[in-house]
Parts: C-alpha cells; sequence; structure tokens
C-alpha cells in the first residue's frame, strides 16, 4: 500500500510548517473558475476574418492564473526552414521562414508541475531590408504560434472557443476532473478579474524602423484645440492599419454598449489612435452614419439613463 510521507517541520520567518510529500498537484479554485469563463471580447483580436489572440496577451493571462514562475516554456526545437534574397538594383530583401517546437509546463500554487503541452508551428517574416529583423521577427512567429497553440490546451481563456466560429462563450463548461463542487462555492466573492482594453497588436520590426508609416503603436498626434469645431472623416481615409484598429474599436462598443467600463476604455483607445471623429454607423437598426465620438456618447447616454432608472 503506498504511503504519504511527511517531512519534519522547519522554522521560517511566518512560523513552524511541514510539507506534504507525494501530495496530488491541484488548481485552486480560483484558478478553476477562471479557467472554466469564457474569455473576455476585449482580448479577441481579428486578422482577415479570423478570430485569434496576441501572444503577448496569452502570456499575461498565464501569469495571472498560474502566478509568476507558475509555468515554464521550453524550446524543445528551433530549425531554419529558408532563407530567399531577392535584389532589386543593389539593395537586397529578406524572406525567412523558422519552425519552432515548444512545450508549455503548468505548476501548482507551490511549483509542483501539474502537466505539459508540446505544439509546434512555422513563423515567417517577409520581404524585409534587413536581414537580421527577418530572422529576429520569424523566429519570434514561430516561438509565439507554438506557445498560442500549447496554450489553448488549457481551454476558454485561452482561446478554444475561438474555433467555434469565433465564438466567445465558454465551450468547456464542464470538467469530470474538477466537477462543480471544488471550485463554484466561495467562503466569500472573489474579485473580479480586470477589464482589459482592447488588445493591440505587437510592433513588427518593419514599424519600428520605418518613422514614415507609424503602425498602431505610434503616438498619436496632438489633439486639435477644444474650439475647433468636430467635422467626420470618412472611414475611407483611414491609413497605415487605422481602419481595421476603427473596425475593432467600433464592434467592441456595439457588443459591449451596455458596459460602462469598456466604453470609457474604447473611447481612451479611439482617441490615442485619433480615430474618434471618423465616421462609423450608427446603433442599429439605423444605422444612420455619425462620428464615432457620437456614437459613444450615444451609447454612454443610454447607460446612464438605464442606470438611473
Amino acid at each position: 500500500m503506498a504511503t504519504t510521507t511527511e517531512a519534519p517541520a522547519s522554522t521560517t520567518a511566518e512560523g513552524p510548517t511541514t510539507h506534504t510529500q507525494n501530495q496530488t498537484p491541484r488548481f485552486s479554485p480560483y484558478q478553476l473558475r477562471m479557467l472554466h469563463g469564457g474569455i473576455n471580447g476585449n482580448r479577441v483580436r481579428n486578422l482577415r476574418g479570423m478570430s485569434h489572440l496576441e501572444a503577448w496577451d496569452v502570456r499575461r493571462q498565464l501569469i495571472r492564473i498560474f502566478g509568476f514562475g507558475g509555468f515554464d516554456i521550453e524550446t524543445i526545437s528551433l530549425d531554419l526552414v529558408a532563407q530567399n534574397e531577392k535584389k532589386t538594383g543593389d539593395k537586397s530583401r529578406w524572406t525567412v521562414v523558422y519552425r519552432a517546437q515548444v512545450r508549455l509546463i503548468v505548476k501548482d500554487s507551490h511549483g509542483t508541475p501539474i502537466g505539459y503541452f508540446d505544439d509546434g508551428a512555422a513563423g515567417d517574416s517577409v520581404n524585409q531590408p534587413s536581414l537580421g529583423d527577418a530572422h529576429d521577427m520569424a523566429m519570434k512567429t514561430a516561438f509565439s504560434q507554438a506557445l498560442k497553440r500549447c496554450a489553448v490546451n488549457l481551454g476558454d481563456q485561452f482561446g478554444l472557443s475561438l474555433y467555434n466560429d469565433g465564438s466567445k462563450d465558454a465551450v468547456v463548461g464542464f470538467s469530470a476532473a474538477h466537477p462543480p463542487q471544488e471550485w463554484k462555492p466561495q467562503a466569500q466573492p472573489p474579485e473580479p478579474e480586470p477589464v482589459d482594453p482592447p488588445v493591440r497588436p505587437e510592433p513588427t520590426a518593419q514599424q519600428e524602423s520605418d518613422d514614415s508609416t507609424p503602425g498602431p503603436m505610434a503616438t498619436p498626434a496632438a489633439p486639435a484645440p477644444a474650439t475647433a469645431a468636430r467635422t467626420p472623416r470618412v472611414a475611407g481615409q483611414a491609413k497605415d492599419g487605422k481602419q481595421a484598429v476603427l473596425n475593432t474599436l467600433y464592434a467592441q462598443a456595439i457588443e459591449h454598449r451596455h458596459n460602462r467600463d469598456v466604453l470609457t476604455q474604447v473611447r481612451g483607445a479611439a482617441d490615442e489612435e485619433d480615430v474618434i471623429d471618423w465616421e462609423v454607423p450608427g446603433p442599429p437598426p439605423e444605422r444612420q452614419p455619425m462620428s464615432f465620438r457620437d456614437l459613444l456618447e450615444m451609447l454612454e447616454s443610454a447607460h446612464a439613463q438605464r442606470s438611473a432608472a
């Protein structure tokens, strides 16, 4: 018969402690509550009609759920697949492809490994003027994609539901290994998860090196004086990816029109990206064109009226 051995007690700054060896590692009730929940829509991005998560946001969520040092990311292999040079006159443009195999190990609150997930992905960097930047971007892309594929095995908080036609509703809901009585009862209501602003993409090497084409992370232009008239600009005037940012913010404003915190965050992001006065469709069903600022004011006013009622 297997036995459980208890290590001798030790004295720490917090007093005597003991540690039970061979104890089965488990997630805490709060960790399980977070893992069973649906994903916050602000964390989801849309690229060419496909919903996805940013790699930095996946790392942030791993830290939030498993803690600092509560997981390990190991590189199993990294292989150069292709390196192509295209010359135009005396200038070269580089395209590089890497393949990465990654392992994600998650631990319990005591640092004991609970499980691990292996997966791989290829990443490329196309038509870059610098060979070093091309290699760097392709490697980072391969690592990021492989990590996201590993993390999706942890369920809805890491994008599993997005495979269900982009749905943000939880698709796991129940696990026989973690029945509801383990994590649903709470002596006190836990603190709510933070409401994050819309997730932005990581800057690319090209965006970082080309000051003439500012990307989503560029410093916004100075706002117009308060006395100037607000003239909506049509969406067709969007440049440098700002139209995609406006579309994302608009969708989030409509989807979360009953959430004042999200509307405030969307307004701040629109100000930062300098798209607050661009023209968008009004709220359904009429969808009369108006500036994004006016739309947000209308949604916030409707929220205030509902709250007062």
